[in-house]
């Protein structure tokens, strides 16, 4: 298993897994201790290991979009379906254009990003009640937040980059979920996943500005960058702060310690490949009973 860089914390986070593709192929993905310890529920954050794509996309690239062969792509779902005990057919994905939308889906939207083409644009959250389908959305830098509701029953899944962490993406997912199934902010189990971290994310002083006003003004989420009108921007406790801000309790919480750049031989990153490369994505399900 390949050694990854951390962040310096009390503890380790993420944990990493092995899944046997065949005798010699071996599948790595990425799960969070309080997830594990939840009955019925399935849940993993892709690494670039065990795929069969190639090139720039090597290998486990779960993007259709970025030039990558579609053969290969589908069979990246096909393999990270087997180690979730599903399909690809119960398999439903975001359509991710950095917003806050949040859409219900059922099992009408089964396969669909996957087998069958998506009917809906703009999501970058997906929240349901329904066990077997299963949740995908999609990284290369941004940050993953998984929700889980073991009490209702209900999950969901935000992609939150600077511009949904700026909005405030882990709020609108708590409050949709607590409108709709009438979910209890203390009973919500959530992790923040894998994204560039604050040394590795530079911004410029137009970004900055925006987590210098309101609900950000008091929100140590910024340091001086390396050079004159740059700013290191933390997503980890950006989100964290919004999160528990929206009554996460943080004994419910955990936040990742590997980040995309600094790993960018294990993990897909943007930064660190300037585009050239595929996707990885966070899945989580309700297991069937």
């Amino acid at each position: 298993m390949m050694n990854i860089i951390r962040a310096q914390r009390d503890e380790s986070v993420m944990i990493q897994n092995k899944f046997h593709i065949t005798r010699e192929e071996t599948l790595e993905y990425l799960t969070f201790p309080k997830l594990s310890k939840i009955s019925g529920i399935s849940h993993l954050f892709t690494t670039r290991m065990g795929g069969v794509s190639k090139g720039i996309y090597g290998s486990m690239n779960l993007s259709f979009s970025r030039g990558d062969d579609r053969s290969a792509v589908l069979e990246n779902y096909h393999r990270i379906a087997k180690v979730l005990s599903t399909d690809v057919e119960h398999i439903v994905c975001s359509d991710q254009t950095h917003t806050v939308n949040i859409r219900y889906v059922s099992m009408e939207d089964a396969g669909k990003g996957v087998t069958v083409s998506k009917d809906y644009s703009d999501v970058d959250g997906l929240i349901t009640d329904v066990p077997g389908l299963c949740l995908a959305t999609f990284y290369a830098d941004c940050v993953p937040l998984y929700f889980v509701d073991p009490v209702k029953k209900v999950i969901g899944l935000a992609h939150s980059g600077w511009r949904g962490t700026v909005e405030r993406m882990g709020e609108h997912m708590v409050n949709t979920m607590k409108e709709r199934f009438g979910c209890e902010p203390a009973d919500l189990i959530v992790a923040i996943g894998p994204s560039i971290c604050q040394s590795c994310y530079e911004i410029s002083e137009e970004v900055a500005n925006r987590f210098k006003e309101g609900f950000w003004k008091d929100k140590e989420v910024l340091l001086p960058g390396k050079e004159p009108g740059k700013y290191q921007l933390d997503l980890w406790k950006a989100n964290e702060e919004v999160l528990i801000s929206s009554g996460i309790l943080p004994q419910n919480m955990d936040v990742t310690d590997v980040c995309t750049c600094c790993n960018s031989d294990y993990l897909f990153s943007h930064r660190a490949s300037h585009g050239q490369r595929g996707n990885l994505a966070a899945f989580l399900m309700l297991r069937k009973s």
